[in-house]
């Protein structure tokens, strides 16, 4: 059995702001049914675990730690999550605050100190786990020094010092920068700050500092892993990942498709699957009916479920929402974000009552049925590294949209491309008029009701599972390892 430790600053369902919980809280579980033993490592953020069921315990493990002129003490506590084991680093005048990076729309100033405190601890913790580790997977700016720390500075640690390290980049326009100060306050191996290793403009680089070193690094879906190494996605990194392209791929992610099934949902109105949707006729019009919309069963009904932000497209779909509406389409769209792009969607929504609903937050039962009633999912990102909400939409046979841009290109089949295996349409440049053609032709599609009962059940016969991507991860881990 192969022993793996995973580094995160966050982990579902301990810890979430982003797709990076969901990625460090269910791939685990994944791998542990290929044979794996995972653990996973991460701060223990006292006032996000008050939001949860969860209270861990306190082991026998203490690590102390000199770091910026003073000694830290870090109890470590420990979870078992079905069957999944969680060790929580304390430190509660680091991580026990508001939000864990920053006040709302802020970060905190410590955030180096608090993260390398974290590595360095995660490392002592790892080193006593027992067998000797055969990789450590860490991910985001948060965990870059690891693999650095680990090949100068924790070498004498005989159960990690032969472990292969692994980097996962989830939003590479999060990259960790700080002054150089911090260098000798916190005694980071110095040799390595040039512009070949973490020094970036004369900052620190978090993330430099885990795509040099790590013997792997992964990004989260193959087309994002290429886009990065140009000057559109590469937040200024593209020709410094491009001289590290040999140790690069992308690895989609997954859901939890137990947890996402319309067979077995209890949000929605009536469970449908591959070769028998009829419930999702029902779904629909329970779904215009919550929303106040007109109970219209032919009337295509569009559907969004997103963060609100430039990066979203949000705006090329505003641009277009007149001109849906008079062209007879309804739209329910589930989201928040930047004030102005919610104060347009509700002045929409107010003009259009029975055409248009807006809900503002996050409500998951509400998702989840605008999942299952939806005919057609708009995801029009201008840059979307992995995505997850096509595939919970393909999951529920609501029929993605979507900008042909990281791993919406590489998880939605797009109709022209492959007629008979389609799960979506494609649209290239950012712009309104391009998302406007691209839903043109999948309402063009949906009044064609033979071709789209074969398209919807594409999307719902897609594996999306964690599964899927757990070979990919498999196949990596065997390869650094020599396992064959």
């Amino acid at each position: 059995m192969r022993n793996i430790v995973f580094m995160a600053s966050e982990a579902a369902p301990l810890a979430k702001t982003g797709g990076l919980a969901d990625v460090t809280g269910s791939l685990p579980k994944a791998l542990t049914q290929l044979g794996y033993h995972i653990t996973v490592i991460l701060p223990l953020y006292r006032r996000e675990l008050a939001k949860t069921d969860y209270r861990p315990t306190p082991t026998s493990m203490r690590i102390e730690m000199w770091a910026d002129g003073r000694k830290w003490l870090c109890p470590i506590h420990e979870i078992d999550i079905a069957g999944l084991r969680y060790l929580l680093v304390e430190q509660d005048a680091l991580f026990d605050r508001d939000g864990l990076y920053g006040p709302a729309g802020g970060a905190y100033a410590d955030n180096l100190l608090r993260f390398l405190l974290f590595d360095r601890v995660a490392l002592e913790v790892a080193a006593r786990l027992g067998p000797d580790i055969d990789i450590i997977h860490c991910h985001d700016w948060q965990t870059g020094l690891v693999p650095v720390l680990l090949r100068t500075q924790y070498l004498h640690l005989k159960p990690i010092a032969r472990a292969k390290t692994v980097f996962t980049i989830h939003n590479l326009a999060y990259q960790g920068i700080f002054s150089p100060d911090w260098l000798h306050r916190l005694g980071l191996p110095s040799h390595h700050f040039h512009p070949e290793g973490f020094e970036f403009h004369g900052q620190i680089n978090c993330m430099k500092a885990g795509i040099m070193e790590a013997d792997a690094i992964t990004t989260v879906s193959p087309s994002y892993a290429q886009e990065i190494m140009t000057p559109e996605y590469g937040c200024q990194l593209e020709g410094f990942l491009a001289n590290h392209a040999g140790r690069l791929r992308g690895i989609v992610n997954g859901i939890d498709t137990r947890h996402w099934d319309p067979a077995h949902d209890e949000h929605i109105a009536a469970p449908f699957r591959v070769g028998d949707v009829a419930g999702k006729k029902i779904c629909k019009q329970q779904l215009q009916r919550q929303c106040g919309l007109d109970q219209e069963a032919d009337t295509p009904l569009l559907t969004l479920i997103s963060r609100l932000a430039e990066q979203k497209g949000i705006d090329l779909m505003l641009a277009n929402i007149e001109r849906w509406i008079e062209q007879g389409y309804q739209l329910a769209i589930l989201g928040s974000g930047d004030p102005a792009l919610e104060q347009a969607l509700h002045e929409f929504s107010n003009r259009y009552p029975q055409r248009m609903y807006f809900w503002q937050g996050f409500n998951e039962s509400l998702a989840r049925r605008m999942y299952a009633g939806g005919d057609i999912f708009l995801m029009p990102s201008r840059f979307e590294p992995c995505g997850l909400g096509q595939l919970m939409a393909m999951r529920y046979g609501n029929v993605p949209v979507v900008r042909a841009t990281g791993g919406l290109k590489d998880t939605v089949i797009d109709y022209f491309a492959d007629k008979r295996h389609a799960t979506g349409v494609h649209f290239r440049e950012a712009s309104a008029e391009a998302l406007d053609a691209a839903v043109t032709v999948a309402v063009a599609l949906y009044r064609r009701p033979a071709v789209w009962r074969r398209i919807r059940n594409n999307a719902l016969r897609r594996d999306s599972s964690w599964q899927a991507s757990a070979r990919h991860y498999d196949a990596l881990y065997r390869a650094l390892t020599h396992d064959d």
